[in-house]
């Protein structure tokens, strides 16, 4: 179930919403349907006891940290 989040067109109220399945969103302020979806920024966090994370170099590249980018991997195989 995502979370979505909107700005009302009626009151400007900025909130979000937990939907299910076919629900449609309403403002919590003025119960207007007259919504305008925003563009949301979520986080991610991954924990692995396989490799502790000073060993995986930062970069453009996820695995490797190559400044070329995906596909040029400078670890040697």
């Amino acid at each position: 179930m995502p979370i979505f989040e909107y700005v009302c067109k009626e009151c400007q109220h900025q909130f979000e919403a937990l939907i299910f399945g076919t629900q449609k969103a309403e403002c919590p302020k003025c119960q207007s349907k007259k919504l305008e979806p925003q563009l949301s920024v979520f986080a991610v966090s991954a924990k692995s006891n396989s490799a502790p994370s000073s060993s995986i170099p930062a970069g453009p590249c996820g695995s490797c940290g190559s400044p070329d980018g995906p596909g040029s991997c400078a670890w040697k195989n």
